[in-house]
């Protein structure tokens, strides 16, 4: 497995938090279905290689994604079929970011996703076709950043509520509501109703997503730490707050998690970094 973190060009850095390179080879006889619960970030997804298939709501039916996806906030966890030979560029947005963007009303797109090409127009095609025939990892992330630039233009201006998540999620959802009202030059009425338009749900449900985005990827990347240093570090009351966000955004108890997360073929959210 290979994958790559960037930072962005500056004139995007307000907006984009990162561009990630995925690149998985499985053996032809592996599953390539895996888990991915509800992460903090918003993304567009451009797909090079194998076509991505996605199992909502643990129906049993795969849906095939397009070649590039607009994701918009995932409060319930979807299984990936990643195929064999999973090629992928992420745009990771800052808290806001995809809104700016887009001016598409977030909640409206609560555990939703859209053809990038009906919120961009033909110039994803483009991208699209650019990138079958980039060389590296490095082109690809120029190709994709040279795209973002091209869109600045359609920028939506940053507000205080932009900046107010944006420092809640760096304090790793440990804010107080009150405190981000005030960072945010809103009432608390006010902030709630601005979340939902720029981010999908409110700021506390946010800060229960962060919390347990924190968790999950522990796991991931440690599987010999306890669930009592887990819910600690992630600043849990207690283990059982843990144990009701995982059964939430996860589907499953913390104990059920350990075993899905070994018999997975690729842990897709161990590199994650918001």
């Amino acid at each position: 497995m290979f994958t790559k973190l960037y930072q962005v060009h500056p004139l995007l850095q307000e907006y984009v938090q990162c561009i990630q390179i995925i690149d998985i080879q499985l053996d032809a006889a592996a599953t390539s279905a895996c888990p991915y619960p509800p992460t903090p970030q918003n993304s567009l997804f451009f797909y090079v290689k194998d076509p991505i298939r996605v199992n909502f709501q643990e129906s049993g039916h795969y849906l095939q994604q397009p070649e590039a996806v607009v994701v918009g906030p995932q409060v319930t966890r979807v299984m990936i079929d990643v195929g064999h030979h999973h090629k992928a560029i992420r745009v990771g947005f800052q808290p806001g970011g995809l809104h700016r963007l887009t001016g598409l009303p977030l909640q409206e797109l609560l555990d939703g996703s859209l053809d990038a090409e009906e919120v961009f127009g033909a110039s994803i095609r483009r991208v699209n076709e650019r990138l079958k025939d980039a060389a590296d990892p490095d082109g690809l992330k120029s190709i994709v950043e040279q795209f973002l630039l091209d869109q600045c233009r359609r920028l939506k201006p940053e507000l205080p509520f932009d900046r107010a998540m944006a420092y809640l999620l760096q304090r790793e959802g440990h804010v107080s509501v009150d405190s981000l009202a005030s960072l945010a030059c809103l009432s608390v009425r006010q902030l709630e109703r601005v979340s939902k338009e720029r981010l999908g749900y409110t700021p506390k449900f946010f800060s229960r997503i962060i919390r347990f985005s924190k968790a999950y990827r522990m796991r991931e990347q440690e599987q010999s730490v306890s669930w009592t240093h887990i819910a600690y570090a992630c600043g849990y009351f207690d283990q059982m707050h843990l144990i009701r966000d995982f059964r939430q955004f996860a589907g499953v108890p913390p104990g059920v998690i350990e075993k899905e997360i070994l018999q997975a073929p690729v842990l897709l959210q161990q590199p994650l970094r918001f």
